[in-house]
């Protein structure tokens, strides 16, 4: 583990190094406060600092105060290192953000076991995160397809819709159902119709852009929302995904199965209302009309 020390006096530094290195930590080392704050402060910064009370630029105290002012994630377990031995500078730097507290000069076991300790809290906090994002992952995504799910997608449009409503921009959706599914499942079972579906996300995901949103609306139909698109570039799209459905059949445990979609397009212009149900409505529509025509095709609102 990655652990920065911050201390202006260079023999406590050189001894404090030397231990740290020794115990296996890949030490960051810093000489005075102001080094010390733009190291915690970087990309990739130690989660583990041991700060000096008293040195040059901002003191100990004082980047404790900060960090937890700002309440970064993840979070960085701090030990302050100090000559000071009242209680009441030990209240001062607790009450600052300190997680722990060291007296120089320091003993040695002591400060190893606290580092253990710090530790343990991060490795704790880091068990928190995973099992948060894994919650949030199941609220949002559809868990078959991995794409987002009904309620999320809509929500995303409906920010997306209000971004353009203030900033004059446009919104494009596209609505798109695969063709005879049911004969899929009835023919080949679910667990074929479920590969064809996943084969179907990834198919999709591979054309469109970094900031474009595809979200499963419902058993095989999606909902893709086109953040600055108008109605040419969203028909575009529409089209280069019915090519890349209809002239690559799909490779299931099943056999090789030909997959067409049909797809609706509609498009919120600038100026133009920015209602959620009625840009869906309208793609739905012109999606019912490709299923109309004949399936396999491109219908625009």
């Amino acid at each position: 583990m990655r652990i920065l020390i911050a201390e202006d006096d260079s023999v406590s530094r050189r001894l404090l190094e030397a231990k740290l290195v020794k115990w296996g930590y890949d030490v960051v080392v810093t000489c005075d406060g102001d080094e010390a704050w733009e190291a915690l402060r970087a990309e990739d910064a130690p989660r583990l600092a041991i700060l000096d009370w008293m040195m040059p630029g901002v003191d100990g105290v004082e980047i404790c105060g900060r960090m937890r002012r700002e309440a970064r994630e993840p979070y960085t377990y701090i030990i302050l290192l100090t000559a000071l031995h009242r209680d009441e500078d030990l209240v001062t730097g607790m009450e600052a953000g300190a997680d722990d507290y060291i007296t120089k000069p320091f003993k040695a076991n002591e400060l190893k076991v606290r580092l253990r300790a710090g530790r343990r809290i991060i490795d704790l906090q880091n068990d928190l995160i995973e099992a948060r994002e894994t919650l949030r992952e199941q609220a949002t995504h559809d868990p078959l397809t991995g794409l987002w799910n009904h309620e999320e997608i809509l929500r995303i449009l409906r920010r997306q819709l209000s971004r353009a409503e203030r900033e004059g921009g446009e919104v494009g959706v596209i609505m798109a159902d695969l063709d005879h599914f049911k004969r899929v499942n009835d023919t080949h079972g679910h667990m074929a119709g479920d590969a064809v579906l996943r084969l179907t996300a990834k198919r999709m995901l591979s054309l469109v852009r970094d900031y474009d949103y595809i979200g499963r609306y419902g058993g095989e139909e999606f909902l893709i929302v086109l953040p600055g698109s108008d109605m040419e570039g969203a028909a575009g799209l529409a089209e280069r995904l019915r090519l890349c459905m209809e002239c690559d059949c799909m490779d299931i445990p099943e056999g090789m199965i030909r997959i067409t979609i049909s797809l609706g397009v509609a498009t919120c212009g600038k100026g133009g209302g920015h209602d959620v149900n009625a840009l869906v409505k309208s793609a739905d529509t012109a999606l019912y009309g490709a299923k109309e025509k004949g399936r396999n095709r491109v219908e625009i609102a």
